[in-house]
């Protein structure tokens, strides 16, 4: 199971690490060990590290509306989002 880092910014910090939508959104899934972290030099970017059963699946997922108002909920301006994958 690769682990993925999602890094991207956001509107309001405190808003996006005490939303409930990642576990929402990714717990269907089947992703696992979510992990939230927040650049301590630049607090609006942020990342997610998880453990995906299934990129496929996630990755098609991201495609979705339900994807984009998960990211609007949580201030996520998706335009900056990278995805990285364990190798």
């Amino acid at each position: 199971m690769p682990a993925v880092i999602g890094y991207h910014e956001v509107k309001d910090t405190d808003h996006w690490l005490a939303s409930p939508r990642r576990e929402e959104f990714f717990g269907p899934l089947g992703v696992t060990g979510i992990r939230t972290f927040v650049d301590p030099q630049q607090p609006n970017r942020v990342a997610v590290l998880m453990e995906v059963p299934d990129m496929d699946a996630v990755a098609a997922a991201m495609e979705t509306q339900a994807a984009a108002d998960a990211m609007e909920h949580d201030g996520v301006l998706a335009e900056t989002l990278v995805m990285l994958v364990e190798a």
